[in-house]
C-alpha cells in the first residue's frame, strides 16, 4: 500500500520474566498478553545517575488539540539546535542545512536527508511497564505483540533505505520489565524517567548503546512533562499539553552506561492522540500501536536527533522525522484518520512511513 504525501495529508537488577496468553479482542483476532512476573528496583544510584546525563533532545509527536502543533514545532526546533551544538562539542557532526529551494528537476519536497549520525542497524526492543495495575491488555492493549509482528513484516523494512542493511531479523523483540516508581501526584518528570531508564538498561538481560530500545508505557492518568519548559502530556491540563509521546537518547557518560535509546509512551486511548474508527482491535490498542510504530520508525532512522534522517528542504516540513512526514490529518476530536492494513498476516491500523524511493507515504519497502 502506497498513498502519496498529500493524501496522507501533509501527511534494578533482574530480568522480567513473562507469559504468553491467547486472548480475544472485538474482531476475534487473537492479541497476546503479557504478565510481568518480576519488577525491576530503581536505586538511589540510579537516581544519582540523572545528575551526570550529558546528552538529551526528545522529538516529540505533537498532540491534536488547539496550539500544541506550533509548541512541538518549537520544541523540536529548539532540541535539534541543541544537540547539534551539544554534538559539535564532543565529535564533528555535519547536520545539512536547509536548502532555500529545490535543485530541478524534483518534485518531492517531503524527501528525507542524512546527517552524520548513526541510525540503528540493529536493535533489540524492550517494553517496560511503569506503576501499572491489572493486565497489559486493559493498560495499553498488546504492544509487545505487536512489536513482534511488526519486526517479521515488510513494513520494518521501509528502514532499509535509510539504515543501509536489507537483511531480516535485524529488529527483535527482548526482555520486558515492570518498574514501580513513587510518585507525588499523577506527574513522571523527565530526570525520573532517566532514572527508571537507568535502572532497566543495568540490569542482567538487558543493555545499552545502539544495540537496544527502551518502550516506556505509562499507564492511564499518569502525566509526564520534560523538566525545563513544562511541556507535557497532560490530557487534565490542556494549557500544558503539548505531546502524545516522544523519542529520546540520553548519555549517561562512559564510565557508567553510556547512550541510552528509549520511547516514552502515555496513555494513548484519549482524545487529541487516538486513533479514529473504525478501528481494527479497538481505541486503546490500535491508538497505542501507531504511536508506538511511529516513534519505533523515527527510533531507528533519527536516534539522535537531528544527526540522522530528517527534511532539511523546505519548510513548514524541515526537521521532520520519517514518521512526522506521515502525520494523518485528524478528525473533529482531534483523532488520526489512519489506515487498517495487514502486518505479518494481522491487520493494524497504524500511520504509514515516509519512503524517499517512492516519495510517498507507504506501508512496504
Amino acid at each position: 500500500m502506497i498513498l502519496s504525501h498529500k493524501e496522507i495529508g501533509r501527511v534494578s537488577f533482574v530480568a522480567a520474566i513473562f507469559v504468553i496468553f491467547p486472548l480475544r479482542n472485538m474482531l476475534g483476532q487473537g492479541v497476546e498478553e503479557t504478565i510481568v512476573r518480576r519488577h525491576i528496583l530503581v536505586s538511589e544510584v540510579d537516581e544519582r545517575a540523572t545528575a551526570n546525563v550529558r546528552l538529551s533532545s526528545p522529538h516529540v509527536l505533537a498532540a491534536h488539540i488547539q496550539g500544541a502543533s506550533e509548541k512541538a514545532a518549537a520544541l523540536n526546533s529548539e532540541n535539534n539546535r541543541r544537540r547539534s551544538e551539544d554534538l559539535g562539542t564532543q565529535e564533528e557532526t555535519d547536520v545539512p542545512a536547509p536548502r532555500a529551494a529545490l535543485v530541478k528537476p524534483s518534485f518531492y519536497p517531503a524527501d528525507l536527508s542524512k546527517g552524520s549520525g548513526v541510525t540503528l542497524t540493529t536493535a533489540v526492543n524492550h517494553a517496560v511497564y511503569v506503576n501499572y495495575k491489572g493486565s497489559i491488555s486493559a493498560n495499553w492493549g498488546n504492544p509487545e505483540a505487536f512489536l513482534s509482528d511488526l519486526f517479521k513484516d515488510k513494513f520494518i523494512h521501509l528502514t532499509d533505505q535509510y539504515t543501509g542493511r536489507t537483511s531480516p531479523g535485524r529488529y527483535s523483540r527482548g526482555e520486558s520489565a515492570s518498574v514501580t516508581y513513587p510518585l507525588y501526584g499523577n506527574v513522571l518528570y523527565e530526570h525520573e524517567l532517566w532514572a527508571i531508564v537507568h535502572s532497566v538498561a543495568k540490569a542482567v538481560g538487558f543493555g545499552s548503546g545502539t544495540g537496544h530500545i527502551y518502550h516506556i508505557f505509562l499507564p492511564k492518568d499518569m502525566d509526564t512533562c520534560l523538566d525545563e519548559k513544562m511541556q507535557c502530556y497532560s490530557p487534565d491540563n490542556f494549557n500544558a499539553w503539548v505531546f502524545c509521546a516522544y523519542h529520546d537518547a540520553i548519555d549517561f557518560g562512559d564510565s557508567d552506561i553510556g547512550v541510552v535509546f528509549f520511547t516514552v509512551e502515555p496513555y494513548q486511548g484519549v482524545d487529541g492522540c487516538a486513533v479514529t474508527q473504525p478501528y481494527a482491535n479497538g481505541k486503546l490498542i490500535d491508538s497505542t500501536n501507531s504511536t508506538l510504530s511511529h516513534e519505533t520508525f523515527e527510533t531507528i532512522t533519527d536516534p539522535l536527533a537531528p544527526t540522522g534522517w530528517t527534511n532539511t528542504t523546505t519548510f513548514p516540513e524541515t526537521g521532520n522525522e520519517v514518521a512526522d512526514e506521515c502525520q494523518p490529518p485528524q478528525n473533529s476530536y482531534g483523532n488520526f484518520r489512519v489506515p487498517i492494513f495487514l502486518i505479518n498476516g494481522r491487520k493494524y491500523q497504524v500511520q504509514l512511513e515516509y519512503s524517499n524511493t517512492y516519495h510517498a507515504c507507504a506501508a512496504e519497502p
